[in-house]
C-alpha cells in the first residue's frame, strides 16, 4: 500500500486509533477483575437502562454538533468564493487602469489570503484579520475615481460576506455544544465501563468481548462529537482528522499565484 492509500485511511480510522490503548486497558483491568473473583454483579434491568439513556444522550448530542458542522463545511468554500469575486475585480480595474493603487491591492489580497491561511491554524489572531478586512477599505477609497459604483458595491458586499464568515468560523470553534451534557454523557459513560467491568456476563470470554464492544461504541461516539464540535481544530490535527476541509482556500491561493505570474 502507497503512503498515498494510507492517509485517507488514517483519517477514517483515526478515532478509533485513539481508543486503542484505553480498550487495551479495559481488557487488562477485565482479566484482574475477573481472576481476582470481583466479578459481583450480574446483568440487570436497570444497567441496560442506563446504557439506553447513554445512547439518548449521545443521540442529542450529535444531533446539536451536525447542524454546526454542516454549516461549518460550506464556509471554507464560501469565503473562497468572496475572496475570489474581489480579487476579481480588482485584477479586472488594474488590467483597465494599470495604476499604482490597483497593483498594492492586487499584492495586499495575496497577502490577506495567505493570512487567512495562518489564521485557520491560529497562528494568527481574529481581531488581526479583522483589522486588516477593515484595511480594504482605504482601497476602495481610492478605487472610486477609477470604476464604477456597481463595481466597487460588489467588492463591498463581499468584503461584508467575509467578515461574517470571519466572526463565524471563530465562535463555532470557541464555543463548545452545551458542557453540562457533555458532563453526564462522559459521567455515565464511565459508569458503563465500570459497571461492565464488575459484572458477570455468562461465559468470560462472552464477558470480554462485549465489554470491549460496549466500551468501543460508547466512548467512539463520545470522542466522534468532540470532535465534531470543533470543525476547525488545524492547530492540533491539521487536515487529518473531522476537520472540514480548506481546500477551497489553497485552490484559490494557487490560482492567484498563477495569474499573478502572466
Amino acid at each position: 500500500m502507497e503512503l498515498k492509500d494510507f492517509v485517507p485511511k488514517r483519517k477514517k480510522w483515526h478515532i478509533a486509533f485513539k481508543l486503542v490503548p484505553i480498550l487495551l486497558g479495559i481488557f487488562v483491568l477485565k482479566l484482574i477483575f475477573h481472576f481476582a473473583g470481583l466479578e459481583l454483579i450480574s446483568l440487570n434491568a436497570l444497567f441496560t437502562s442506563l446504557i439506553a439513556a447513554t445512547t439518548f444522550l449521545i443521540g442529542f448530542l450529535i444531533t446539536g454538533v451536525i447542524s454546526d458542522y454542516k454549516e461549518s463545511e460550506k464556509l471554507p468554500g464560501e469565503m473562497a468564493s468572496s475572496l475570489e469575486t474581489i480579487y476579481d475585480e480588482a485584477y479586472i480595474l488594474n488590467k483597465n487602469k494599470k495604476t499604482k493603487i490597483t497593483k498594492e491591492f492586487l499584492n495586499f489580497h495575496r497577502d490577506f489570503l495567505k493570512l487567512i491561511n495562518e489564521w485557520f491554524y491560529r497562528k494568527e489572531r481574529t481581531k488581526t484579520m479583522l483589522d486588516k478586512l477593515h484595511q480594504m477599505n482605504d482601497y476602495f477609497a481610492q478605487f472610486e475615481p477609477l470604476t464604477q459604483a456597481n463595481f466597487l458595491t460588489r467588492m463591498k458586499n463581499e468584503q461584508s460576506n467575509l467578515r461574517k464568515m470571519i466572526i463565524r468560523i471563530d465562535n463555532i470553534r470557541d464555543l463548545n455544544f452545551i458542557q453540562s451534557a457533555y458532563a453526564i454523557v462522559e459521567t455515565l459513560g464511565f459508569f458503563i465501563v465500570a459497571g461492565l467491568l464488575v459484572m458477570k456476563l455468562g461465559l468470560f470470554y462472552e464477558s470480554l468481548f462485549f465489554t470491549g464492544l460496549v466500551s468501543f461504541v460508547v466512548w467512539y461516539m463520545i470522542l466522534l462529537i468532540r470532535d465534531l464540535d470543533n470543525p476547525f481544530d488545524y492547530s492540533k490535527h491539521g487536515e487529518n482528522g473531522t476537520e472540514v476541509s480548506i481546500k477551497p482556500i489553497h485552490d484559490l491561493a494557487s490560482r492567484i499565484d498563477e495569474k499573478s505570474k502572466l
